[in-house]
Formats: structure tokens, C-alpha cells, sequence
């Protein structure tokens, strides 16, 4: 079963790209192999293979997708090139509070955000990639700028006046990429991959 997000449609601009929730498990599969070939890229120089491979498979593989879309407080978001089309880039929402403690520190001391908390109005994007050759650069579509439009309005759909993410420190690409998008640093927390602590931004705006 999948649920189109014809606001997504139009932010994108071109009947060409097609952003939509998806529920399907049929999907997890699809959506694993995209998680893949992308979460490499976005890992700092130093990361070892073992450590990303360990990672892939504890995060984001098949089985793993398939309870996000079984989960009611995620979300799954993907680009496709058409109705028909490949997927090609993914988002994975979580509509809950915060549960690092340095998040929801940061989450509060955010304007608004102690609203936020109160309410039970905050979404997390955790997770967004797109396949390297359909980022801006190589596609008129732009579907990174429409899978955080899309993202942005599913969660102000679900009530959230405010999104948040983590960015590691290092990736200059993807602060920039945040930046353009509303989002500005509001504090830091750790991430553990397979017993590598990196360290990430954490990035907001108000929905």
C-alpha cells in the first residue's frame, strides 16, 4: 500500500518526480538496497568498512525497514522517477520526543521547542539520502530538496511544530545542504557506530 504526497509533487516542480509515504513491506527491500549504496558516502574518511557494514546491517537492512513501516510513529518517505519509477533517494521520520538526553537538552533550550516537548510536537528526520546521481547537481528534479520539503510537511501534517536532525560534524556538504533548507545548529550529541563514537550537530526548525 503506498499514500501519495501530492504536496511533494509540487514542490518538486516536475510530474517527473514523485515523492510518497510508503507502507508496503514489499518495499523494505527496495529501500534497504538505496540505504546501502548510500549511508558509505555520508560516513567521515575515517570509518572503517567493517564498521560500516556492521552498521548497514544493524540500521538499515530489509528486516530493519520493515519494522520502520510497521512502526505508527514513523514514516517513510520515497522519491521515485515517476509513478513507476525507481526509487531513488528515502526519508525515515520519527514522530516522538527526543529520547538522547543532549537532544532533548538541545530541543528545549530551542525557541519554541520547550512548546514543542510539552505538546508531543517534535519529529526527528533520521534518516535522508538520495542516490548520488540524481542529487541537484545531476538532476533537474532536485528530489533531496523535495524529499525535505515532503518531509517537513508530513511532519507538520502530523502536528509537529518542530524537526530536528543529526549531521555529523564533519560533513561541510550536508550543513551546507541544511542550512539552505531552514535548519540551524541548535547542539551537539554522540553517534555510535558499532562501537565508534562520531560526533553530530544536532540541526532544527520550526515546522
Amino acid at each position: 500500500m503506498t499514500q501519495s504526497a501530492t504536496s511533494a509533487q509540487s514542490a518538486a516542480g516536475d510530474a517527473g518526480l514523485l515523492i510518497e509515504t510508503v507502507t508496503d513491506p514489499g518495499l523494505a527491500p527496495a529501500i534497504a538496497d538505496v540505504a546501502a549504496a548510500t549511508f558509505p558516502l555520508a560516513c567521515p574518511p575515517h570509518s572503517t568498512p567493517e564498521n560500516i557494514a556492521a552498521h548497514i546491517e544493524q540500521v538499515l537492512s530489509a528486516a530493519r525497514f520493515a519494522e520502520y513501516l510497521a512502526d505508527p510513529r514513523k514514516q517513510v518517505l520515497v522519491a521515485r522517477t515517476g509513478a513507476d519509477g525507481p526509487i531513488v533517494g528515502y526519508a525515515l521520520l520519527v514522530h516522538d520526543l527526543p529520547a538522547d538526553p543532549d537532544v532533548r537538552a538541545a530541543v528545549d533550550a530551542f525557541p519554541a521547542g520547550a512548546a514543542a516537548v510539552a505538546n508531543g510536537t517534535v519529529t526527528e528526520i533520521s534518516k535522508m539520502y538520495v542516490l548520488p546521481e540524481h542529487h541537484a547537481v545531476h538532476s533537474r528534479l532536485r528530489p533531496s530538496h523535495a524529499l525535505m520539503n515532503a518531509a517537513v510537511d508530513a511532519a507538520r501534517d502530523r502536528g509537529a511544530t518542530l524537526v530536528w536532525l543529526g549531521v555529523h560534524s564533519g560533513n561541510e556538504r550536508a550543513k551546507r545542504y541544511y542550512a539552505k533548507m531552514g535548519f540551524r545548529q541548535i547542539g551537539t550529541k554522540s553517534f555510535n557506530m558499532n562501537g565508534a563514537i562520531e560526533h553530530d550537530f544536532v540541526l532544527a526548525r520550526e515546522s
